[in-house]
């Protein structure tokens, strides 16, 4: 008789997309290197002060090129950030204000910046099932907010999680053919449990005939509950452009998401989401309501319990009062912040890296672990994937030693990449971002110290949204909210600086 161990299966090859250009110089520095050494060649055949009037303004505008962060950013763009804060500080932009008694028509809580631009229209799916559509005016975008309930990884088999995520890629790689669409979200949102819902299933039901003590148990559970569990959320967000020129017609765009739904959803149970289902209008604006003020959370489970709704509308979710510092973001009752991620885990993970990041947190109102999506279309893909291993195969051609070594484990990755992409696998891009929330701003540096822990367990390198708070804690909500869009530099421009 033999014995076999069951390998728990590991996961990664996730490569860093490769900037264009020599050496830290993107696509433009390269070829403004190039030129200006020619200029600079030709003006030393006049002189060589003419030469050194070229070469100086040159080296100005080239150097700060060469100076990096970790996650790729130069010094021009450090720069622009900060006179970016310089700027809104000293309009006011920083601090937020709404409601009857502000200067904003209406007099209604709108939410603040980015998700003030938005619309909300509602639409009816196949199932004949109410949901949300986020309309971006700025835009023309459209998202719809998809909920599901996880079945967890407990007392569960490496095969059938291994089965997940098989499942979870096919659903990924087909957001590449879904026409139209320009990314995706997943946000989990934990918080301590309100014990509303178990009040208002336990408390109604007790017997005014039961045994005292019958009954002095009863509510000593339902009052004890809340300080031991925690409640948990999943959004799922996705976002359709509009092509450049074409008119909106609302009515129909709607229509045509509702027809996608259905599928949607399928794929998500597969993957092991468990029940999913779209999020209603009423349900979205809920959502972020809690999320500028957590104190309301267990008043929103009541109402929703005693009355099956809220009536809670989208002009209606926003805080009546924010201020965004540095590294902070206060709203209403609570106070945030966020973290971006610069670095994802190198080498080969567990199917269980996140979990610590993702189970709530003491100590802590509300967490948000938000993971966004850029699917590729195939053709896009199958040239990067290309470039990828023309790219590594010439660096483990001309290193030596050590980096020959780590340029070695480069081409078997894009060799890889390459099979899986040519037997129908699909390229996506991917970030992660975090938002913690906690009372008040004491209690901020211990909970920014927790989760920096739990970011090291989880082998992630992230750096604080600093300068732009605000905006870092929009993108976490299921609003639909994809950062590349929102840039003032197009996308490629920033990619070749």
């Amino acid at each position: 008789m033999s014995t076999h161990a069951a390998s728990s299966p590991t996961y990664g090859n996730w490569r860093r997309p490769r900037r264009p250009g020599l050496g830290p110089f993107g696509m433009l520095g390269t070829a403004g290197l190039f030129g200006g050494l020619v200029i600079t060649l030709l003006a030393s055949l006049i002189s060589m002060a003419a030469a050194v009037v070229v070469l100086v303004p040159m080296g100005l505008v080239l150097g700060p090129l060469l100076i990096r962060t970790q996650d790729g950013r130069n010094a021009f763009q450090l720069v622009a950030l900060r006179i970016s804060w310089i700027r809104r500080k000293s309009k006011g932009s920083t601090t937020y204000v709404s409601g009857p008694l502000s200067r904003r028509t209406g007099g209604r809580f709108q939410p603040p910046g980015l998700l003030g631009r938005m619309q909300m229209r509602e639409g009816r799916d196949a199932y004949d099932r109410d949901f949300g559509v986020l309309f971006h005016r700025s835009r023309n975008f459209y998202t719809i907010v998809l909920a599901c309930e996880p079945d967890g990884g407990s007392l569960v088999d490496p095969d059938q999680v291994d089965n997940w995520v098989a499942a979870w890629g096919g659903w990924l790689s087909r957001l590449s053919h879904e026409t139209g669409l320009r990314g995706a979200s997943v946000i989990v949102e934990t918080a301590p449990d309100s014990g509303t819902r178990l009040a208002n299933e336990v408390l109604p039901r007790l017997d005014p005939n039961a045994p005292p003590a019958a009954r002095a148990v009863m509510e000593e559970v339902v009052e004890r509950y809340p300080q031991a569990s925690s409640e948990m959320h999943t959004y799922i967000t996705l976002t359709y452009g509009v092509p450049a020129g074409q008119k909106v017609k609302h009515d129909e765009l709607i229509t045509e998401i509702a027809t996608r739904i259905p599928g949607l959803l399928s794929g998500l149970v597969g993957a092991g989401g468990g029940v999913a289902y779209p999020l209603s209008a009423e349900r979205i604006a809920e959502v972020v309501r809690v999320a500028y003020d957590p104190a309301v959370a267990g008043e929103v489970l009541d109402l929703r319990a005693r009355h099956g709704g809220t009536g809670l509308e989208w002009d209606d979710s926003g805080p009546a009062a924010c201020y965004e510092d540095v590294g902070s973001y206060q709203h209403d009752s609570g106070v945030s912040r966020t973290w971006m991620l610069t670095l994802a885990p190198r080498g080969t993970v567990r199917a269980n890296v996140l979990r610590g990041l993702l189970e709530p947190s003491s100590g802590t109102r509300r967490k948000r672990v938000a993971l966004l999506y850029r699917p590729i279309d195939p053709a896009t893909s199958a040239r990067i994937v290309e470039a990828d291993r023309r790219a590594a195969q010439f660096m483990a051609t001309s290193g030596r030693g050590m980096v020959q070594a780590r340029a070695a484990t480069e081409v078997r990755a894009a060799e890889q990449t390459a099979q899986e992409e040519a037997t129908g696998a699909g390229l996506v891009e991917f970030s992660l971002m975090l938002t913690v929330t906690v009372d008040d701003e004491e209690e901020l540096a211990d909970a920014s110290a927790a989760m920096r822990n739990l970011q090291g367990a989880a082998r992630l390198s992230m750096r604080p949204a600093d300068r732009m708070q605000a905006a870092a804690f929009s993108c976490t909500l299921p609003t639909g909210l994809l950062p590349w869009e929102l840039t003032l530099v197009p996308r490629d421009l920033r990619e070749m600086l």
